[in-house]
């Protein structure tokens, strides 16, 4: 299903929706009940299991995101696909370097993604 022009057409549009800070556009990447698991879901939102499950809750903790680190601007390093995931590397926010993983389904929408960060 995916290949080069969808990898990197998903990640360029990804990182421009994270770094206008518009939320619609950010969450119309993603089924209505995606799951989504990140470090940052225990932190921000307080979730010892670090996932979040539905476009609802994942938007609250976003927003809460958002409004945590309101000079938010990701930077696209590098964009890696496979048959329905692509990993997309980049500079994410406390100058972290990050890399998510999404799983798409049949109607190009992920299904799941789970962010990882550098320690530093």
């Amino acid at each position: 299903m995916l290949n080069k022009t969808f990898a990197d057409n998903f990640a360029h549009e990804w990182i421009a929706a994270w770094n206008a800070h518009d939320l619609d556009r950010i969450l119309s990447h993603y089924a209505d009940d995606f799951e989504m698991t990140s470090p940052f879901i225990q932190a921000i939102a307080g979730n010892s299991t670090g996932r979040l499950k539905g476009k609802e809750n994942v938007r609250e903790y976003w927003q809460r995101s958002l409004d945590k680190f309101p000079d938010l601007q990701f930077e696209l390093l590098d964009v890696l696909f496979s048959v329905n995931s692509l990993t997309i590397y980049y500079k994410s926010v406390l100058d972290k370097r990050a890399i998510e993983w999404f799983w798409f389904g049949e109607d190009g929408k992920v299904l799941t993604a789970i962010a990882h960060y550098s320690a530093e």
